[in-house]
C-alpha cells in the first residue's frame, strides 16, 4: 500500500470515528459485548410470551461463545428495564410495564382504565408535625400537624410503589372515621366535597434505600421512579402533598400534550 493510500485509509477511520461520535455509537467493531449479546437477546426475547423462560446464563454462553459475566451483565440490563424477571430459581419473560398517565385521576382509576386491579397496603397512617417543606407546600404554619399516610400500592398483586400521603390534619380529620385506606383516597377526598382542581409534579430517577427496597420486594440497585405531587382544590386551597416511589422496572409515566 502506498502513502496515498495510507493517507486515504486514515482520512476514512477519522471520518467513521467522526461520524461515530457524533452519532453517540461507538466506532465499528468496537461494540461492547455485553451490548451484543443484549442485542441477541432481544431478538430472542421477541420470539417469546409473558411467563415464557429464558434460556440459562450458561446456555446463552455457550450460544453466544462469551464468559457468563457478559450474559450476566446483558440479563442485569433487561431486568432493570422490565423486560425480564425472576421466577424462583429462572428468569421469565415479563409483562410489559403498566403506563400510568400523568393525569388528575386516582391511582385506582388509572390502574383500572389500564386493565389491571389496583391494591394498597398500609404501612403507616399517624398525625406527625409537618416539616419544612410540607408546611410550605400545604400553606401551614410550622410545625402543624398532618395525617400521613403510607402506602404499598400494588397492581394485580404485584408491589409496583410506594406512596407518602400528607394533608392537612385540620381539614381531614374526618377520614379517621370511614375511610379504609386500602382504597382510593381520592374517592374519599371527593366525597367529604373537595374537587382537585391542578396539581403539579415532578419526576425524578433515585435509588431505593434498604426500607424502600425490601418493601417494594427490589434490590438497592434498582432504579426508581421518584414522583412529588402538589394538589389544590378550585379555590387554589391545597389539598395534599405526595412523595410516591416506583419501581422503574414495572411502571412507565405517559403524558398528553397539545396547544
Amino acid at each position: 500500500m502506498d502513502e496515498a493510500e495510507v493517507s486515504g485509509a486514515a482520512w476514512e477511520a477519522q471520518q467513521d470515528e467522526t461520524e461515530c461520535a457524533r452519532t453517540e455509537l461507538p466506532p465499528p467493531g468496537r461494540l461492547s459485548k455485553p451490548y451484543l449479546v443484549r442485542t441477541e437477546l432481544e431478538a430472542i426475547l421477541d420470539d417469546l410470551d409473558e411467563g415464557d423462560r429464558v434460556p440459562s446464563e450458561r446456555e446463552l454462553a455457550v450460544r453466544f461463545g462469551v464468559a457468563r459475566e457478559t450474559v450476566r451483565q446483558a440479563l442485569r440490563d433487561l431486568l432493570v428495564e422490565g423486560r425480564i424477571r425472576r421466577q424462583g430459581r429462572g428468569t421469565v419473560v415479563s409483562r410489559p410495564k403498566m403506563v400510568q398517565p400523568l393525569s388528575l385521576r386516582s391511582y385506582t382509576e388509572g390502574a383500572l382504565s389500564l386493565g389491571r386491579i389496583p391494591g394498597r397496603i398500609l404501612v403507616t397512617w399517624e398525625d406527625i408535625p409537618a416539616d419544612a417543606d410540607t408546611s410550605r407546600e400545604l400553606g401551614l404554619p410550622a410545625g402543624a400537624q398532618v395525617m400521613h399516610l403510607e402506602r404499598v400500592l400494588l397492581a394485580d398483586g404485584e408491589r409496583i410503589g410506594l406512596e407518602s400521603t400528607f394533608l392537612p390534619l385540620t381539614r381531614f380529620a374526618g377520614l379517621r372515621d370511614n375511610y379504609d385506606p386500602t382504597t382510593s383516597l381520592y374517592a374519599a377526598v371527593r366525597a367529604s366535597g373537595v374537587e382537585f382542581a391542578s396539581a403539579v409534579e415532578r419526576i425524578e430517577t433515585v435509588l431505593a434505600a434498604p426500607r424502600e427496597a425490601a418493601l417494594l420486594e427490589c434490590t438497592t440497585a434498582l432504579p426508581l421512579l421518584l414522583l412529588h405531587r402538589r394538589s389544590v382544590d378550585d379555590h387554589g386551597e391545597p389539598i395534599e402533598r405526595i412523595r410516591a416511589l416506583y419501581r422503574g422496572d414495572r411502571i412507565a409515566f405517559e403524558a398528553k400534550l397539545g396547544k
